[in-house]
């Protein structure tokens, strides 16, 4: 074994082991195994005293007997009447209609937040989408404006607005520079 898997002190250090390649893939352990080959030669007899002792009134056997044949659900299918979602504002109703069927136990507490969750995400799917498409839409714009920007540029540089919008601002600078004198 190498010593750099060890600490000063001889213990392995975090994350090493002394057999990374660790126990091997369905490998079980050897007293389980014993116990299934014991119950595997004896279970038709156990599960006929079980079912005997809970036909003659014995609790326990009665319930195990149950247990094995209608497991306790995990999971049920509901059946609850939602309205169809088109937008974002349409969920707090659901949320509310998910509320109503708990307070009146059509459904479990469990099964509220499962559904709550669940409209949680589609929400969350509908604002993705919605961002996308704003952006998509302002990307779009800003194309626009670019082009209507270089068309502007273009008719000006045509034109020779260039040369009088200069002569504009000259004689606005001249008539504000004057005003800024008559009032000294």
């Amino acid at each position: 074994m190498k010593d750099s898997l060890k600490t000063s002190t001889g213990k392995f250090k975090k994350g090493a082991s002394g057999n990374p390649a660790g126990r091997p893939a369905g490998s079980r352990n050897k007293g389980t195994l014993a116990c299934e080959q014991l119950l595997d030669d004896e279970c038709q007899v156990l599960i006929l005293k079980a079912m005997e002792m809970g036909k003659g009134g014995n609790i326990h056997a009665l319930r195990l007997c149950l247990e094995r044949i209608l497991p306790v659900r995990k999971e049920r299918a509901i059946h609850l009447e939602l309205r169809p979602i088109t937008s974002p504002q349409d969920l707090p109703i659901q949320f509310q209609d998910i509320s109503t069927a708990v307070a009146e136990g059509r459904i479990t507490p469990g099964e509220g937040e499962s559904i709550s969750n669940i409209l949680a995400s589609h929400a969350r799917v509908m604002e993705t989408l919605e961002l996308d498409q704003r952006v998509s839409n302002l990307e779009a714009f800003g194309r626009e404006a670019q082009a209507y920007r270089s068309e502007l540029k273009q008719f000006v540089e045509r034109t020779g607005l260039e040369a009088h919008k200069e002569l504009q601002e000259e004689e606005f600078r001249k008539q504000r520079d004057s005003k800024e004198e008559t009032h000294r």
